[in-house]
């Protein structure tokens, strides 16, 4: 069982760490730097300590006031955006290799399944705000893990809660025409999509999302993600608990006939 919390980049830190020492090496001040960038101290401290990326700008700066000779500058290829939360990297390392995967989702629709302007709805809004070359990298990550979609010796079982479909993430076209991105991927022999309607009564669903994966190995494994923090387990006693909810859930979710119709009904509507 792994868990990770979100924490600035590691390259942050050592090139911050890495603009400091050569700063320090050039009797250069944190001020001086400062004013000659035009940033504010702050802002500079932050950025040496690894707390906020360290810009182009900084780092050609830095590069040429403490005589680097380029090797400042070089850290550039190493801060871009990182195209996944710290978090998620190990489970989707094996979601790209799953034989068999099935996911839960009661909020929000899956990632494998959504549109590039769901996604974009989805990431861009996020809070704290993300720089407009972050949300375009991670966009284009999720877009990426869909081929996995296209390999049909695969099996994909998705199961949606009502509220997932109903939310209009992104405004009413977007959400129609993820609706029906829905429906098309439901209609590949190896994608199952399914509808867990709103209840009158407790069920495990209602206790938040999963992802259960098969590996090439066989291996049993179960992906959990909360704020800031996923958890990949594969404690069988775990898994098998996870696994329970999910059987339990599929025998309330509609059966895939009926979620398509469902969900071509609420696309209607819009």
């Amino acid at each position: 069982m792994t868990e990770t919390t979100s924490q600035p980049p590691m390259a942050w830190r050592y090139c911050g760490n890495q603009i400091k020492l050569w700063r320090t090496r050039a009797n250069v001040t944190r001020q001086q730097l400062a004013k000659e960038a035009n940033y504010g101290y702050d802002s500079v401290r932050s950025m040496e300590q690894g707390r906020r990326k360290p810009t182009l700008r900084l780092l050609e700066i830095a590069d040429e006031m403490c005589g680097a000779h380029g090797l400042l500058l070089a850290a550039q290829d190493y801060l871009k955006p990182e195209k996944f939360r710290e978090y998620a990297r190990e489970f989707i390392e094996y979601e790209a290799e799953a034989l068999t995967l099935n996911w839960y989702e009661p909020l929000l629709i899956p990632g494998l399944l959504q549109t590039e302007e769901y996604a974009r709805a989805l990431i861009g809004g996020n809070c704290p705000p993300l720089d407009d070359e972050t949300v375009e990298v991670r966009v284009a990550a999720r877009l990426e893990r869909q081929a996995v979609l296209d390999k049909p010796t695969r099996a994909f079982g998705f199961v949606i809660g009502e509220a997932a479909l109903r939310e209009q993430v992104g405004g009413r076209e977007v959400h129609r025409r993820q609706m029906r991105r829905l429906i098309e991927v439901g209609e590949r022999r190896h994608v199952c999509v399914q509808v867990m309607r709103f209840c009158r009564s407790f069920h495990p669903g209602l206790l938040g999302s999963f992802v259960l994966l098969e590996t090439p190995d066989h291996e049993q494994l179960a992906y959990i993600e909360g704020q800031e923090t996923g958890m990949l387990l594969d404690d069988r006693a775990k898994v098998s608990v996870i696994r329970q909810r999910h059987d339990m859930i599929l025998q309330r979710a509609l059966g895939p006939e009926e979620s398509a119709c469902f969900i071509g009904e609420l696309a209607e509507e819009l």
